[in-house]
């Protein structure tokens, strides 16, 4: 018995069409999801073009994420979204291709997060956080320093008041599958991906009418969708919109130990310090924010060669002895998509421009939440509301009042 294969709709090097339904600038896992999503929609039968300047998606955020998903949050929206994702991740083969064989169940591994709160005024942070989460149906429990130590005698917690630590949910997904995965299949349903770049957007008094790339062609459009990662404002800019998110640099480092730790793997904690670790098969995935922490240009991933022997090492070596016997085996740089206003992501159409779309600002929370801006995004386009998950709190409009949308839980 023979299988039939979908055909993929192409990766052109120039448009098809000189008119699309919908355009979508950016193609990583944000605008992926956004035409995956859409594409699926039994309300929607239209054109879509994802516009994506480079294909390999080497220095995309996508790329160099963490693949890590939480629902240690402070605004029980963002736990929502979170929750969606674990959902979402936990049915995906199901949900998005049962009876393709190349669909594969996405890998989870629900290590957890462990927040460490060193002063009082965190460690009463934590404590407030974990009732909103709990009221959400978190699994995030307090834990004092010696349960800490008791379940994780590697640790160090002499300075430490308190940990907030959720085992349910959290922790490593496999982003890498379910991005190649939407890709594949919002191809098949005919979203036609073409390599260039948006270098103009044209409006007709209150509606986006075109984009133009650098090639020079110009392409009509029903809808515009920002999804261009770290040069969001760049994109948000050519239609006459001001957009506070800039690229910020992260950097990731794996490290082996000279020694395997004292009983059970660590989560993914959090040090007071700021610096981060989680496991990473017998490896550690370490890494930190800059101090100070500018915004950097969209091309600029040079690494900062003392920021490691500086903080990420003393702070991790301090926390679990253990590392202070360690080798780096790799590192890089990555950027923050940043939301200078109150780091959390931008979504859905502009408060005037309605076909003129945000998916942009996720500060680092990119990878967990585009299951549900994919959703949302899509929803927004076909009926010009959110039908599932209300998302309007993070809406462009807050932008424009300069009312942060409040989120204490960031790293």
């Amino acid at each position: 018995m023979s299988i039939e294969v979908p055909s993929l709709a192409p990766i052109t090097e120039a448009p098809s069409s000189d008119h699309y339904d919908v355009v979508i600038v950016g193609g990583a896992i944000i605008g992926s999801s956004i035409a995956w999503f859409l594409s699926q929609h039994y309300e929607f039968d239209g054109s879509v073009l994802v516009v994506e300047r480079d294909m390999t998606y080497a220095d995309s955020s996508t790329a160099h994420t963490n693949s890590c998903m939480r629902q240690q949050f402070s605004n029980p929206l963002n736990v929502k979204i979170s929750q969606y994702a674990a959902d979402y991740v936990r049915q995906f083969k199901e949900l998005v291709g049962p009876d393709d064989p190349d669909v594969h169940d996405v890998t989870v591994d629900h290590f957890g997060y462990m927040y460490l709160a060193a002063d009082e005024q965190f460690a009463e942070t934590l404590r407030a956080n974990q009732v909103l989460q709990a009221e959400a149906g978190a699994g995030t429990s307090i834990y004092t320093p010696d349960e800490i130590k008791a379940e994780y005698p590697a640790y160090n917690v002499d300075d430490i008041i308190c940990g907030s630590h959720n085992k349910i949910d959290e922790g490593y997904f496999d982003s890498g599958t379910m991005f190649d995965t939407w890709r594949r299949k919002a191809r098949e349903a005919g979203v036609e991906y073409t390599k260039g770049e948006v270098v103009a957007i044209e409006r007709s008094g209150d509606r986006v009418a075109s984009v133009t790339l650098a090639s020079g062609r110009t392409v009509a459009c029903g809808t515009v969708v920002n999804a261009a990662g770290p040069r969001a404002s760049d994109v948000a800019a050519m239609a006459g919109f001001a957009l506070p998110v800039e690229p910020r640099k992260r950097f990731t480092f794996m490290v082996d130990l000279a020694e395997p730790l004292e009983g059970k793997r660590p989560p993914l904690t959090i040090d007071p310090t700021g610096v981060h670790l989680r496991p990473e098969g017998t490896s550690y995935m370490v890494g930190c924010s800059p101090e100070p922490d500018p915004a950097v240009a969209p091309d600029d991933f040079a690494m900062d060669d003392d920021i490691f022997e500086g903080k990420v090492w003393p702070a991790l070596a301090h926390r679990i002895p253990a590392f202070e016997r360690l080798k780096v085996v790799s590192r890089w740089a990555g950027h923050y998509a940043y939301n200078r206003l109150d780091h959390n992501v931008v979504v859905g159409p502009h408060h005037e421009v309605d076909n003129f779309l945000f998916a942009n600002g996720f500060s680092g929370h990119g990878l967990q939440q585009a299951p549900a801006i994919g959703r949302g995004v899509a929803e927004q386009i076909v009926f010009g509301a959110y039908t599932t998950l209300d998302l309007s709190q993070l809406g462009y409009q807050r932008i424009v009042d300069a009312e942060a949308f409040v989120e204490t839980a960031v790293i």
